[in-house]
């Protein structure tokens, strides 16, 4: 496997965001720019080509006219000295093209330079009897080429060759090319700098963010600084991306402090166990006292320690979260919990609550309600007045009449397996308000406990209240069982 990766990495070398970004930019903007100079170039090429062919033709037209016009002849159109112009002459400025004058029969009077073919369709211009008689074509003279008009003086005078060399719109046109090939380089290479520019302020953050999560990946440290700036997209992952770290940070020292509490609890029942079970080995010799204080021992140990594996069991499966919610009444969960605690404690409980309905989980409801019942029974079992649940809206708690709770173990009584000094010589785990906590948290709510004005404590906690339904039920007031 190690090996055709290594292979894969070799055949496909990873590239960088920046470097693909940058890349991409360029490659974008190298084809923007490439198409927009082949459609200029097309456009001004056309347009300049046609612009030389009306400029020649309206030259040709002129001399159509001219010749229509005056009874010229070649001679006319001879070269003079270069203080006198000549119709020759005109021509040639106009359009610095070649003039070639023909006579009668087509024979070259007066060469022009270069010299231009003299065809078939010419000396029939030349002694063609219509003034004006025009004939088009294109030639090739010397490796350049031209466009050729060939206008009749009439009368079998002669003609005259007007031509014009398509080399200077050619050069135009493709220094023109050039320009534009050149152009393209210089955008490309500068839009290449400006993506690389731009791949290391937008990507920079992305690759610093990649290489935090690749350290996290190799040394399992939850502690890396992640960098979070930046108020767009990438700042928002960063910010994500630390928010997940510190909840699993969080998470990992919740496991290991359950785990160390939770040995720490373990040890003790487990220890007295190991002492009574090597005391079976000589049970016989034992008092009748003794063997019976021993049985009763090890029954409470076991009792304890099933107990406290039941209650870690419970506090782990609700940080799963596993059960769906679902629509439950309030008031019917809690006389189900009270049901319970009557037969379990043999305590009067009075249920005071509303209609309210909530979308929860229902197990992890009674469970909580549950374990404060229990818990308000267990530091009120010599007390005479009722426990009372209260329930309004999704707020919910339990009062007792107990000893209440020290000022000073009030911020404590949630955290697993803290017992107050007064509560050591009680039966339990010190996991029962965990659970309370861990219910009310996972329902988007909190757990509380103050102590009650007049005596004893009141503990409880609150669900989300968005999880509210509108009521179905009526409200169930003072429901009390018989005192034992």
């Amino acid at each position: 496997m190690d090996s055709t990766r290594h292979r894969l990495a070799i055949l496909h070398p990873r590239r960088s965001l920046g470097t693909v970004f940058a890349l991409s930019f360029a490659c974008v903007t190298a084809a923007t720019t490439l198409l927009g100079g082949v459609l200029s170039y097309n456009a001004a090429a056309r347009m300049v080509r046609v612009d030389q062919d009306d400029v020649f033709r309206g030259v040709v037209n002129d001399l159509h006219q001219q010749v229509a016009q005056q009874r010229l002849s070649p001679t006319d159109y001879f070269s003079v000295s270069p203080d006198r112009n000549s119709p020759r002459d005109d021509l040639s400025r106009r359009i610095r093209t070649d003039v070639q004058v023909l006579g009668r029969a087509g024979r070259v009077e007066e060469r022009g330079f270069p010299a231009l073919p003299v065809r078939a369709a010419d000396r029939a211009a030349a002694s063609h009897a219509k003034a004006g008689h025009t004939i088009y074509y294109k030639t090739q003279i010397q490796g350049d080429r031209y466009r050729v008009a060939t206008v009749a003086l009439g009368g079998g005078r002669g003609a005259v060759q007007v031509a014009q060399q398509y080399s200077d719109t050619e050069d135009l046109l493709r220094q023109l090319k050039e320009r534009t090939v050149e152009l393209s380089a210089v955008v490309l290479v500068v839009a290449g700098l400006a993506g690389w520019w731009l791949a290391r302020r937008i990507a920079g953050r992305l690759v610093r963010l990649t290489r935090v999560a690749e350290d996290v990946a190799r040394t399992g440290r939850l502690d890396t600084e992640v960098p979070v700036a930046g108020p767009d997209e990438v700042g928002r992952l960063g910010r994500a991306f630390d928010g997940m770290l510190g909840r699993l940070a969080a998470s990992e020292e919740v496991q290991r402090r359950l785990v160390q509490d939770a040995g720490h609890e373990l040890r003790t029942p487990l220890t007295s166990l190991q002492a009574n079970a090597a005391l079976l080995d000589r049970i016989d010799q034992l008092p009748p006292q003794a063997k019976a204080d021993l049985i009763a021992d090890m029954k409470s140990e076991t009792r304890e320690l099933v107990n406290l594996v039941n209650e870690l069991v419970d506090l782990a499966a609700g940080d799963r979260n596993a059960e769906q919610p679902t629509e439950i009444v309030l008031s019917t969960l809690a006389e189900d919990a009270t049901a319970l605690a009557r037969r379990r404690t043999g305590r009067e409980i009075l249920v005071e609550a509303d209609d309210t309905v909530v979308r929860a989980r229902p197990d992890a409801v009674q469970r909580a309600l549950t374990n404060l019942l229990e818990n308000a029974a267990k530091f009120d079992h010599d007390g005479t007045d009722p426990i009372e649940v209260a329930i309004t809206g999704t707020h919910v708690e339990v009062r007792d009449r107990g000893p209440g709770i020290a000022e000073a173990d009030l911020p404590r009584v949630f955290d697993r397996f803290y017992r107050a000094d007064s509560a050591r010589s009680l039966p339990g785990s010190g996991l029962g308000l965990a659970i309370v906590h861990a219910v009310a948290v996972a329902h988007g709510g909190t757990a509380f406990a103050r102590n009650r004005t007049g005596g004893g404590a009141i503990i409880g906690f609150t669900l989300d209240p968005a999880s509210r339904l509108p009521s179905r039920t009526a409200p169930t007031a003072n429901s009390a069982a018989a005192p034992r």
